[in-house]
């Protein structure tokens, strides 16, 4: 199979991890009228009659889900308010919709997000409120603790990203500097019912951990913001006002979020309609419609991005060696996110950084070529959703140049440079990466 071939079945198995989470259509499979009344996984919740319906949201993919609800509940709607990624909008009718920065909050979110806990607060007893939430809600809706400004919530975010802290470790932190993450959300609207329609975009799917948990309850605690400050080595680093409110929650000075057990989630239902895992499962199948033999190795991909991609070529590599010289070709899938500890003072994000490491490992090896890419259509700030890495694909740039550009985290210029970017555009979809890699056996070129 010629290289333009190759790419193309990359491209098409991706593509079809990608569909399988739309957003509207995964809302959709769990979500309908009847009767009069909203069934979610089965769950029924009466439409209000004396009260009203609030649709409320955040999310790089959560516009989607709001032109499924205007299409399946039209003018039951009383008012609703969505909060989506700059570009990532589309045009609805009946749902307010305002775009924010991700994944370094600005005012512009922040102003949303008073906007969506004004609209929680006004909620009563009589009242519904359906939340969609998608991955990259709490970069979206930053609502700072008192004492703790926007910019504070900006250098924390920027230093937390730096360290290679995992999503839940930021999280857990973002949550206790809050007013609208952690179960906050659920909290401002009671006693309103809640019903949260979510995207996952978190390895394990944990509910309080995807958007930082608006209307879930919270496992984490001020103890545990404290322990991962000192695992980064960043409490000297934090703005004073934000080490002084997480000391001050440590020592009970300040209240924590609503956790497990807590009656108000009682009334509040969380429903997951989108998975990592549906995306590796759709991406498995169109491999095999195109002669593979897929082999689903993880949905919980972690760890640091260029440490992954080396043990994903290694497996690989070890497979081509194994496979006989007629055997099916094979084609390797993993889900998940890794981390990237910054070094250098590049440009790129994990998934380019992956692609870079991988290039690196693959110049030698014409029976392999792989890619790595967020489901999201974006990688890092930057315009690629991830990249491609084959054998020879370095030779414009030189492998002692790659090399530097890899010391440096600077992954999206040499991968520009060599024609190896994986440009798709906003997705408007959200569940973490697929790495994707072909073999064939190492004796067929």
């Amino acid at each position: 199979m010629e290289l333009e071939a190759r790419k193309a079945v990359l491209y098409s198995i991706f593509d079809a991890g990608v569909r399988a989470v739309a957003p509207d259509a995964a809302l959709m499979r769990h979500v309908c009228l009847e009767d009069g009344q909203l069934l979610v996984d089965g769950q029924s919740w009466k439409l209000p009659r004396r009260g009203r319906l609030l649709v409320l949201g955040a999310g790089k993919g959560v516009a989607p889900m709001g032109a499924a609800v205007e299409e399946l509940l039209g003018d039951r709607i009383d008012t609703g308010m969505l909060v989506v990624k700059y570009g990532h909008g589309l045009p609805l009718q009946q749902i307010a919709q305002v775009e924010a920065a991700h994944p370094v909050p600005d005012a512009a979110g922040a102003a949303a997000t008073r906007a969506l806990l004004e609209l929680a607060a006004g909620a009563t007893a009589d009242d519904l409120v359906l939340c969609l939430l998608t991955g990259g809600a709490s970069a979206l809706t930053p609502a700072p603790v008192s004492g703790v400004t926007l910019e504070d919530m900006q250098q924390v975010t920027e230093l937390l990203l730096r360290s290679g802290a995992t999503i839940t470790e930021l999280n857990a932190v973002r949550k206790h500097l809050s007013r609208f993450s952690g179960g906050q959300l659920a909290r401002t609207a009671a006693p309103a019912g809640v019903v949260s329609v979510i995207v996952s975009d978190v390895v394990g799917d944990a509910l309080d951990v995807i958007a930082s948990g608006p209307t879930a309850p919270d496992v984490s605690t001020f103890a545990d913001c404290m322990d991962i400050l000192a695992r980064y080595g960043l409490g000297s680093a934090m703005p004073p006002a934000v080490l002084r409110h997480l000391r001050q929650g440590q020592l009970h000075q300040e209240a924590e979020t609503p956790k497990p057990g807590d009656a108000l989630f009682r009334h509040v239902q969380n429903t997951l309609v989108a998975t990592n895992r549906q995306a590796v499962d759709a991406a498995a199948e169109q491999a095999r419609s195109h002669g593979f033999r897929p082999v689903i190795l993880t949905d919980r991909m972690v760890g640091e991005a260029r440490e992954q991609a080396a043990l994903l070529v290694t497996q690989a590599r070890q497979m081509a060696a194994e496979l006989a010289a007629d055997a099916q070709p094979v084609c390797l899938l993993a889900g998940g996110e890794t981390t990237v500890t910054l070094r250098g003072r590049g440009r790129g994000g994990r998934n380019q950084e992956m692609a870079l490491a991988a290039s690196l490992a693959l110049q030698d090896c014409p029976h392999i070529c792989a890619l790595f890419a967020g489901t999201d259509g974006t990688d890092g700030p930057t315009d690629a959703a991830g990249g491609c890495a084959w054998a020879g694909n370095l030779a414009v740039a030189g492998l002692e140049q790659a090399r530097r550009a890899l010391e440096e985290n600077d992954s999206y210029a040499i991968l520009h440079h060599c024609g190896a970017l994986l440009r798709t555009g906003p997705t408007r979809t959200n569940v973490m990466d697929l790495a994707i890699l072909l073999v064939w056996p190492e004796n067929i070129h």
